[in-house]
């Protein structure tokens, strides 16, 4: 009996996923454990490995190919001793082909629509609108008669898109019917009808329908033809997309700023950078960097406090033992945040040169599921790039993300007198539902504390 090879799961979250390469060809002897193809999800390229062993019959879906869907055939196995043909011909479904409507999607080119079949229905002759008669042709020249709804085409694909009830929209075509600047009005709450059981001279109120955001089509009706590139998303940055509008519109964000003094981070970096001891070659072992103090003090911290180590759940509050703490990381077409797990408990040399290899192996999109899912916070640092502060997205479950700005040499006023100092500003953005304002206060301190007086990290 042939077996099936599934595209599988390789996170919780995964609903599809890319087959990027086959590492076995039809007719290859199959061991479990191999190795037989590699799969492209939203955040790494991960290897497929085989659990039966036979021959491989038949691939069903070739490389290259992308949104296969979980559970979904892409290869049939031949047990031991079975013949192959017959095998691959047993395939239960065939190699995915590309759709109209979803290339179109994917470059932000409208779709064609299929045929509708509508039913057409002849206006009473008796009742004509507002005392006008029945259109001269019901099919061409359509209108609002009884509880027919007369539009053009292209009107009813915009209140498709639009998410827009067409009973509520005042027609301006022949006869009230329908058309496209119809819509677009509704879009902005303008040109809207009432509904059937209200007097005509009560409008819809217009918080009714909600604004939805212009169509891919009035976007590029805005630019000139040929004055820019369409670059199709991919899967990572469709997921940031919609990971990011879900933190949004379903968390209460609030956000808390400090300014931190890092004079003494910087000279105690330098001088542990200066004593790291070094290899043959002179490499030394590790080299710390201020984002390494940042994750090490946030894990501290969380420890201090740890009614905000927390995550929300509909059921209760999960509170974490350990401060895992993501580090957001920039990729070539979007970032990633792996974690160092129990950061509370690891020296500085020992999360620098964890998160040196996370970087290296986030850019070549080769982590693990594990070592980016989960944690209990996060932080995101753009003081590299020279921006002073700013507010991050908190990326659930997490209920805390810290965005970190830039060291820089500002003048303070201490003890009376105007000094400088580098100071670092940093951010928490608190999910409201689980950490409320004086506990986020109270963490921003903790931390603080915790960078102004490095000592305190390594005792």
């Amino acid at each position: 009996m042939p077996t099936n090879i599934l595209m599988p799961a390789l996170s919780p979250t995964m609903e599809k996923g890319n087959l990027a390469k086959w590492l076995k060809k039809e007719g290859d002897k199959i061991k479990s454990g191999d190795v037989i193809a590699e799969i492209e999800t939203d955040k790494a390229t991960m290897e497929v490995e085989a659990v039966d062993e036979g021959t491989l019959a038949r691939i069903v879906v070739p490389a290259g190919t992308a949104d296969v869907p979980v559970n979904q055939v892409i290869a049939v196995l031949a047990a031991e001793g079975e013949d192959v043909k017959a095998a691959a011909s047993a395939a239960t479904s065939a190699a995915p082909k590309p759709q109209a409507a979803k290339l179109a999607a994917s470059v932000g080119t409208p779709a064609p629509q299929p045929p509708q079949n509508e039913v057409k229905q002849q206006a009473p002759k008796s009742a004509p609108r507002l005392g006008e008669g029945p259109p001269a042709n019901a099919s061409k020249s359509e209108s609002r008669t009884g509880n027919r709804i007369f539009s053009s085409p292209l009107a009813r694909r915009l209140a498709r898109e639009s998410g827009i009830d067409l009973s509520h929209v005042q027609g301006s075509g022949p006869h009230g019917r329908v058309i496209a600047r119809d819509i677009e009005a509704a879009q902005s709450g303008d040109g809207l009808r009432a509904p059937a059981a209200a007097p005509a001279a009560a409008p819809l109120p217009r918080a009714s329908v909600p604004p939805a955001g212009p169509s891919d089509q009035q976007i590029r009706a805005l630019y000139e033809e040929g004055s820019y590139e369409v670059v199709p998303h991919d899967n990572m940055r469709r997921t940031i997309a919609q990971r990011l509008t879900a933190s949004t519109q379903n968390i209460p964000h609030f956000y808390l700023t400090a300014d931190c003094d890092i004079g003494k981070l910087l000279a105690a970096r330098e001088e542990i950078n200066a004593s790291a001891p070094k290899d043959k070659d002179g490499k030394p072992a590790y080299k710390l960097s201020v984002n390494d103090f940042v994750v090490k003090a946030l894990a501290l911290a969380l420890q201090r406090v740890p009614d905000a180590n927390v995550s929300w759940t509909e059921a209760g509050m999960l509170k974490h033992k350990h401060s895992d703490v993501g580090v957001a990381v920039a990729m070539p077409g979007g970032l990633i945040t792996p974690i160092v797990r129990q950061a509370e408990l690891k020296s500085l040399s020992v999360i620098s040169n964890e998160m040196k290899d996370f970087a290296a192996r986030a850019r070549a999109r080769k982590l693990k599921p594990h070592e980016y899912q989960g944690g209990t916070t996060a932080v995101s640092n753009l003081g590299m790039y020279g921006i002073k502060d700013f507010t991050a997205v908190i990326n659930p479950p997490h209920a805390t993300i810290l965005a970190v700005g830039a060291g820089e040499e500002r003048a303070i006023v201490k003890n009376g007198k105007i000094e400088s100092a580098w100071i670092m500003s940093v951010t928490l953005s608190c999910d409201h539902r689980a950490v409320d304002g004086a506990l986020g206060a109270e963490l921003v301190g903790a931390f603080r504390t915790l960078i102004e007086t490095p000592v305190m990290m390594v005792v």
